[in-house]
């Protein structure tokens, strides 16, 4: 089995929290063989995902059978810039494939849509403010081992709209327990998304303005220091 953030917590969903309560950490429960994709290196995905409030709260969203969380940890992220935390995760249908959700302590914020066909993939790159216009963007690779296309979308007024994309980028291979690359912040610089191209043998920063992306290679791939040297700035 995959390791996991351990970070406890258990709710009804729908029990609303005292205002002042922020999600302190957050992990997935309920292990489960129902959805036989294996992307990630096992058999075992998720059924909930349990939240704990920075109050002692704990509270728990629990899938129906036809959806699990199909991600290796979820991700605490601070999408609508009011300085407190949602959760950002990888969820699938049975039926239609992956989709990226965020929530929050009272549930379902946002979701992009599901890729649209049953044991196909995303993972996420990150979070963060790409083209300074104060609305926070969302990436992730969609397709990693078939349409290796990098999806951008913006978080704004509780939804997400798709606001760019490149194609021929990649962050996971088959059965990696590990999503590779992410988002840097380097000084002097806009925030750059790093991936590796589509055949694993450079690695790619791209930039988002706005209105269009900008790749381009800046090292070879020589495996997972490679990544650890961009996101470092070096």
């Amino acid at each position: 089995m995959r390791l996991r953030v351990a970070c406890l917590v258990a709710f009804a969903l729908g029990a609303a929290p005292a205002a002042a309560a922020e999600i302190a950490s957050a992990r997935f429960t309920d292990p489960t063989t129902r959805y036989a994709h294996g992307v990630l290196g096992d058999a075992i995905e998720w059924g909930a995902l349990e939240m704990r409030l920075t109050t002692g709260k704990r509270l728990r969203v629990v899938l129906p059978q036809s959806r699990v969380f199909e991600d290796l940890e979820p991700r605490l992220l601070d999408v609508d810039g009011d300085g407190a935390a949602e959760v950002v995760v990888v969820e699938s249908s049975q039926t239609q494939g992956a989709r990226l959700s965020i929530y929050d302590e009272g549930g379902l914020v946002a979701a992009t849509p599901f890729i649209g066909q049953r044991n196909r993939w995303l993972a996420p790159v990150g979070a963060a403010d790409l083209d300074g216009d104060g609305a926070v963007e969302l990436a992730y690779v969609d397709r990693p081992h078939l349409a290796k296309t990098l999806r951008i979308w913006r978080f704004q007024q509780g939804a997400l709209q798709e606001v760019g994309q490149a194609t021929g980028v990649t962050n996971h291979r088959i059965g990696e327990d590990f999503i590779s690359g992410g988002i840097r912040h380097c000084a002097g610089r806009a925030p750059e998304m790093i991936t590796a191209n589509a055949n694993w043998t450079e690695i790619i920063a791209t930039r988002f303005d706005g209105n269009a992306t900008d790749s381009r290679a800046i090292a070879p791939f020589a495996g997972p220091e490679s990544f650890a040297a961009a996101l470092a700035c070096r």
